[in-house]
């Protein structure tokens, strides 16, 4: 064979050999490493508080549930005003459609909540009865729901926030007349009613673990004071409380140090601990010419990291029941429509989109 013929083939040779290792890669692309989700990289439930029409109609808001999430708390669907309008009368199909959800995708249900001096209907408000049926009213209500839910809710905050800002007493009246800061409960049921929320709910659904769910901690002073010392005073006396929600409604100006203290100091109880209505506000004085700068957004995103971090280095494993937001996109807050305002406080933005503070979060699960 000519040399110029053998030079000929050789090259041919040599480009059909690159030709079938290219259609090899080709076939056999790399596969992309799997994306990053809130609840792969937490070491314990990552949680939001839903509601029905929120699950039922909206695929944008499934899709980021499912996605990012594998815990749920009812938003609002399953408080006393929803759940009894009526005396006697019980109306469970919003709060069902939430724990049906969360049975069908594998989700932990946290229920919220039996007792609370707010969304209360307006039967109960007027209601007239001596001390035994106001006793009444309130167990039947505590045991009927728990009862309804038994196998299918893990957890309950048993009583919201029954501890007054100012001075860490239990609310009772009014601080200012008609200002709705007061609790009927404590008026017509003594300073003990906390104690036998919890035994109600705990003879109803043994296997339920229970909660005291409150605000402010971050706070320190009396109020802390006020939450630990009414925890450690019902686990003292053998009432089957499971742990402590540290709600966690913040601003960007929240003092840190705050934060971790007082996650330090729940630790201490023994008791579970759940982040379990974490937000971030981002315009706490109201200006109604903010814009949510670059700058605004590293600020939030860095408090969101700081928390996951402070959560795992304060809170021991055993202890961690979670960090829960109070719902994930900034198009469901209530926090703009309550204080009306503008605000962005949460990790997706209200087209459903991640933020910087999703990833500030993600960061501070995973460093």
């Amino acid at each position: 064979m000519p040399a110029s013929l053998k030079k000929y083939s050789c090259l041919t040779l040599l480009a059909f050999l690159l030709f079938a290792e290219g259609c090899k890669k080709s076939a056999h692309p790399a596969v992309a490493p799997p994306v990053a989700t809130l609840k792969a990289a937490a070491p314990f439930p990552m949680g939001s508080a839903v509601t029905s029409n929120g699950i039922l109609n909206n695929y944008y808001y499934q899709g980021v549930l499912l996605t990012e999430y594998n815990s749920m708390t009812a938003d609002y669907e399953m408080k006393f005003d929803i759940t009894e309008p009526q005396q006697g009368t019980f109306n469970y199909a919003p709060g069902d459609a939430i724990v049906n959800f969360a049975a069908l995708h594998h989700f932990r249900m946290h229920g919220h909540n039996f007792i609370w001096h707010q969304a209360l209907p307006a039967w109960l408000l007027t209601f007239q009865g001596d001390a035994p049926a106001w006793e009444n009213v309130f167990k039947t209500h505590i045991q009927t729901e728990a009862a309804h839910y038994k196998g299918q809710v893990a957890s309950w905050d048993v009583v919201n926030e029954a501890i007054r800002d100012d001075n860490g007493q239990l609310r009772n009246e009014d601080a200012t007349p008609g200002d709705g800061t007061g609790s009927i409960w404590r008026r017509h049921l003594g300073p003990d009613y906390i104690a036998r929320a919890f035994v109600y709910a705990h003879q109803s659904d043994p296997n339920a673990l229970l909660f005291y769910n409150d605000y402010g901690q971050e706070w320190g002073g009396i109020k802390l004071d006020s939450m630990i010392a009414l925890v450690s005073g019902l686990k003292k006396r053998g009432i089957p409380i499971s742990g402590i929600g540290m709600q966690m409604h913040i601003d960007i100006n929240v003092d840190t140090a705050g934060i971790t203290s007082a996650l330090k100091r729940l630790a201490a109880t023994g008791l579970l601990v759940h982040l379990s209505e974490l937000d971030i506000s981002v315009n706490p004085g109201a200006d109604p010419n903010i814009t949510f700068t670059s700058a605004l957004q590293l600020k939030q995103a860095a408090l969101y990291q700081f928390i996951a971090e402070t959560y795992r280095a304060s809170v021991p494993a055993a202890q961690r029941y979670g960090i829960t937001t109070w719902e994930f996109c900034d198009a469901d807050s209530w926090i703009p429509a309550f204080f009306n305002r503008k605000d962005w406080p949460l990790p997706f933005d209200a087209a459903y989109k991640k933020k910087p503070a999703y990833f500030g979060l993600l960061k501070g699960l995973t460093n």
